[in-house]
């Protein structure tokens, strides 16, 4: 049955909204001071998933002072609820920016919601897997086969429907998609429950090396190793209203996403205390390595890029065939950053807390 439509249940809204309700995470790694140079910091609440290492720059940002370099005091919000919860948080102000994926994004925002998306954060992350007995070894192969997601408007399951959609092959109709908890995936494909596995990082990679899996595709294939995956979001109202700060927290991720891209083995380290379960640090630097942050697209290159996704989203009855993706792509990305500045700053910051650590 083809998931025309974006539904966010009011059970699944009020769990995502209590994680924030519940407070700021307290973490003696990630103390920020509230003053610098005698000026009062601007506070701000960032929701992120402390357990995603695709957001480990996060972590960066603030054991690092990026944040602070900008006049920014944030208060970390551990938000391990549905990623579109995430969104309405940051849309009716529980939260004033977060970051999370495109593909997940697009449709509550072609819906109404005020949040603009100020970054591209990085790419990667995605990730078909099978045993490598299945057969399979392309996209095609899925057809008639079943395979594990961890929702049924999973970005994930989103994007490599994409792909058979682009193969003519209907993703509704000709691939069984299971919904199962994600550390429930390895018990599915071991049980022969599913011949496949759509998942994201740490859990893809972690499953790709414990079960000896093949990696049938990913997003950093083609095209797609030129475009982000994983976005900040920011609250519509503070773009608006206080551009400034809107431009500091965008430039502080930037900044940390470059940083993580040069250091990973010590971004692994700080990130490493918030991964559950005994993720060894080699491992953690290995999964930021596949990954591209260094790719963090603002303004004009950011609007290609969601423009690009919102195309392909019609392909699978996700966004209106109406939508105009350029003025989508427009109303919803600011220029709050010439890209090229905003990289050279990066790489310049970058630089420089190389030299004073």
């Amino acid at each position: 049955m083809a998931f025309q439509q974006f539904s966010l249940s009011r059970r699944a809204l009020l769990r995502g909204l209590g994680f924030l309700s519940a407070g700021v995470a307290v973490n003696p790694l990630l103390s920020n001071t509230v003053f610098a140079d005698d000026k009062p910091l601007k506070t701000i609440k960032l929701a992120w998933g402390q357990t995603a290492v695709c957001q480990s720059p996060i972590s960066v940002a603030l054991k690092q002072g990026f944040f602070k370099k900008y006049g920014l005091n944030v208060e970390p919000v551990n938000f391990s609820g549905p990623t579109d919860a995430l969104l309405q948080a940051i849309a009716t102000g529980q939260a004033d920016g977060g970051i999370g994926m495109a593909l997940r994004w697009l449709k509550p925002l072609e819906q109404g919601f005020d949040v603009d998306l100020t970054v591209g954060t990085h790419g990667g992350c995605m990730r078909l897997l099978a045993p490598q007995n299945s057969g399979i070894r392309d996209v095609k192969d899925l057809v008639g086969k079943s395979v594990a997601v961890s929702d049924q408007a999973s970005p994930i399951r989103n994007f490599f429907a994409i792909q058979l959609a682009k193969q003519g092959i209907d993703p509704d109709k000709q691939v069984n998609w299971l919904q199962y908890p994600p550390d429930l995936f390895g018990e599915a494909l071991r049980k022969g429950e599913v011949q496949a596995l759509a998942t994201d990082d740490p859990q893809g990679w972690l499953l790709k090396k414990q079960h000896n899996l093949v990696e049938v595709d990913n997003n950093l294939k083609g095209e797609y190793a030129k475009l982000t995956c994983c976005v900040l979001g920011l609250r519509g109202s503070l773009v608006r209203d206080d551009p400034a700060t809107a431009r500091a927290i965008t430039q502080a991720i930037v900044d940390a996403q470059q940083w993580t891209a040069e250091h990973p083995e010590e971004t692994a380290k700080i990130f490493q205390p918030f991964v559950p379960g005994s993720v060894a640090v080699e491992d953690i630097a290995a999964m930021l390595k596949e990954h591209t942050h260094s790719h963090h697209s603002t303004g004009v290159q950011l609007r290609k890029e969601v423009a690009v996704y919102v195309d392909e989203l019609k392909k699978i009855n996700v966004i209106r065939p109406d939508t105009d993706a350029q003025r989508f792509a427009e109303h919803y990305v600011p220029e709050l950053l010439p890209a090229e500045s905003a990289h050279q700053h990066a790489s310049n910051m970058a630089h420089m807390s190389n030299m004073s650590s």
